[in-house]
């Protein structure tokens, strides 16, 4: 489960990385959702890895979306 975690975290990195692009950062409602499920997977291994890159994602995704105006 955790690799599987780990997986979807880098997955869901590697969009939000092109999201901090500009005129790109649509991208990062994509990525939210791929990083949540990341995210409950990731609680459901023993290992802690899959859920803090998840969770790392997750933010950085979240904080883009607010700097660019994306989540009021």
């Amino acid at each position: 489960m955790n690799l599987i975690s780990v997986l979807i975290g880098l997955a869901a990195l590697l969009g939000a990385l092109v999201g901090f692009l500009p005129l790109l950062g649509w991208l990062n409602w994509l990525v939210i959702p791929v990083a949540l499920v990341g995210l409950v997977i990731g609680m459901l291994a023993r290992e802690r890895a899959g859920r803090n890159v998840n969770a790392v994602v997750l933010a950085f995704a979240v904080v883009r979306l607010a700097l660019g105006g994306g989540v009021v």
